[in-house]
């Protein structure tokens, strides 16, 4: 990647080249010796604003800089980080708070610091590994290198920055939520508006150093409920933004808060879902979700490497998992989709390697893994995908989940093969599933290969023509290598879902896009649900026995 003309390097980076150059002169004659050190640097603005039931909750702005140092002892083929019974080693500081500041000597005294701290764990953690390996059989993938080779990245950017009054902003957050406490089956609205500018630069004694920066805005709708029953209901709703010109307006907003508003008050009043197993529909946003838990991080390659992982496809390489219509691709690259702006786009993964279109699945049959600098046997080298929260250690992880398809229908030809499908099977009804908040997967061995994704709007397709029918407290459950062959047909239209996943290495920022997708089988459960019941009295505005004695 080329550098950007205009773009002036940080005075920072020659400081934390000075500091690497003394480092790795010391450390790499001590005993273990270090053979790689990294720096990084992110300098972090953030503004934040938030409203809650028609006032201002919050209103700040600030701005940090944390410095990451990671420090690496023995060779590219037995480190620090070697994983023994899998059990990661302990690592050293999770990084430390620097000065805004543009000071040379104030950064290079914290950068000397941390390095002595990481290398003290580091040459600790080798020692220990290197008695336990003695004594212990490697798995195949084990006994693949701890660290791979990369090709260095010089790459200079513009540093970035936004220019925001949050006032307009504060007023925006009270009038979305007024709009929420004007129903009676919303207990609590919270509206938040958050921009960050964030900024990082990266230097490693192989001699990568990049300067790169990333402005992101984002709205969140989220809005709480009870069914008599005593059942939470949440419905939630997010608009994600690179260019300020491209901020949803009044109308935009006030379109999805009335859409959420409806469902919240036909969920509170609808039934309870019996738990099934039969023919589902899922909505892009849903069917996105879905192939984000389900598929995505079982695909993550350093699930395939570590033997307390349930290595669902570390052996199906070349091998059909999908059917032949479906390819997968993961592509940190792709800045949109269908107009819309994907949160998991980026430049440089947290390992200073670039992003990069990686097939996954091609035609049905698996074909990679998201790789990150710990190899596997058959795949030496990273794709761009270690990535980490700050302070966590990178791992792979999904960036950009793009799922295509040759087998499309439209949504009415969807839903009337859904109804196709019900009668076939003889069943009352099938799913339309709406909307998914995310939901959980197991992939360690010591536990049931299991999945469970939480959808949060779903409908009955009744096969005798019925209108469709709201039902709440469905979870979807399964296995994955089941669940994923039963897919039968795909809508023609992406749906983007955007959002935070938490794992080992933090919460990170990503994207899921799909078509609608249509599966003969899907099993459901009944969602855990709360005891308390909802509050005896109505909210205060919506009491019609006012104050001041009987009316």
């Amino acid at each position: 990647m080329p550098p950007d003309a205009a773009a002036k390097p940080s005075p920072l980076i020659v400081a934390l080249k000075a500091e690497l150059d003394r480092s790795m002169k010391a450390y790499g004659a001590q005993d273990p010796a270090a053979y790689f050190i990294n720096y990084t640097l992110t300098d972090t603005e953030r503004a934040t604003v938030s409203g809650s039931n028609g006032a201002l909750l919050s209103s700040d702005a600030g701005r940090n800089r944390w410095l990451e140092v990671t420090v690496r002892t023995g060779s590219y083929e037995l480190d620090n980080t070697h994983k023994i019974d899998g059990r990661q080693p302990p690592s050293g500081s999770p990084g430390t708070n620097v000065p805004v500041d543009d000071d040379p000597e104030v950064l290079r005294r914290a950068v000397w610091l941390e390095t002595d701290t990481e290398y003290r764990a580091a040459a600790e953690a080798l020692i220990k590994i290197k008695t336990g390996k003695e004594v212990k059989v490697q798995t195949e993938e084990g006994a693949a290198p701890d660290f791979s080779r990369e090709k260095p990245q010089v790459y200079t950017g513009p540093l970035v920055s936004y220019s925001l009054d949050r006032k307009p902003w504060e007023q925006k957050v009270r009038d979305y939520t007024r709009y929420f406490r004007e129903s009676t089956a919303v207990i609590n609205s919270i509206v938040t508006f958050t921009a960050q500018a964030q900024n990082q630069i990266q230097v490693n004694s192989e001699g990568t150093q990049l300067q790169f920066g990333q402005i992101r805005y984002r709205l969140e709708l989220f809005i709480q409920g009870k069914a008599a029953d005593g059942m939470d209901i949440n419905r939630y709703y997010n608009f994600d933004w690179v260019n300020p010109a491209d901020a949803p307006d009044d109308k935009a907003v006030l379109a999805a808060s009335a859409q959420l508003r409806k469902e919240m008050e036909g969920l509170v009043a609808s039934p309870l879902n019996d738990p099934t197993v039969g023919p589902a529909l899922l909505t892009g946003r849903a069917a996105a979700v879905f192939f984000h838990e389900v598929f995505g991080h079982r695909a993550e390659g350093h699930r395939q490497k570590d033997v307390n992982e349930g290595q669902t496809f570390a052996k199906k390489v070349g091998e059909q998992i999908f059917p032949s219509f479906l390819t997968v691709v993961d592509d940190a690259t792709e800045k949109k989709v269908v107009g819309q702006d994907l949160l998991g786009y980026y430049q440089f993964d947290d390992e200073g390697v670039a992003a990069q279109r990686v097939v996954l699945v091609d035609h049905g049959v698996l074909k990679n893994f998201e790789m990150s600098r710990s190899p596997l046997k058959d795949f030496p080298h990273s794709n761009g995908h270690g990535r980490r929260q700050l302070g966590a250690t990178p791992v792979s992880r999904q960036g950009n989940l793009l799922v295509e398809s040759n087998k499309t229908l439209t949504n009415a030809q969807l839903r009337a093969k859904l109804v196709e499908l019900v009668k076939q099977q003889g069943k009352p009804y099938g799913l339309l599933i709406d909307d998914i908040a995310g939901g959980f997967t197991f992939t360690g061995r010591g536990q049931p290969q299991a999945f469970q994704v939480e959808p949060l709007v779903v409908y009955k397709v009744f096969a005798d023509g019925r209108p469709d029918q709201l039902v709440r407290g469905v979870d979807i459950v399964g296995t994955p290598l089941a669940a994923l062959t039963k897919i039968v047909a795909t809508g023609d239209t992406p749906e983007v879902f955007n959002g935070y996943c938490g794992a080992e290495s933090g919460y990170v920022p990503v994207s899921a896009a799909s078509p609608a997708i249509l599966t003969s089988e899907l099993e459901v459960q009944k969602k855990q649900s709360s005891t308390d019941r909802p509050p005896i009295l109505p909210p205060p505005a919506h009491d019609i026995q006012k104050s001041g004695g009987l009316q």
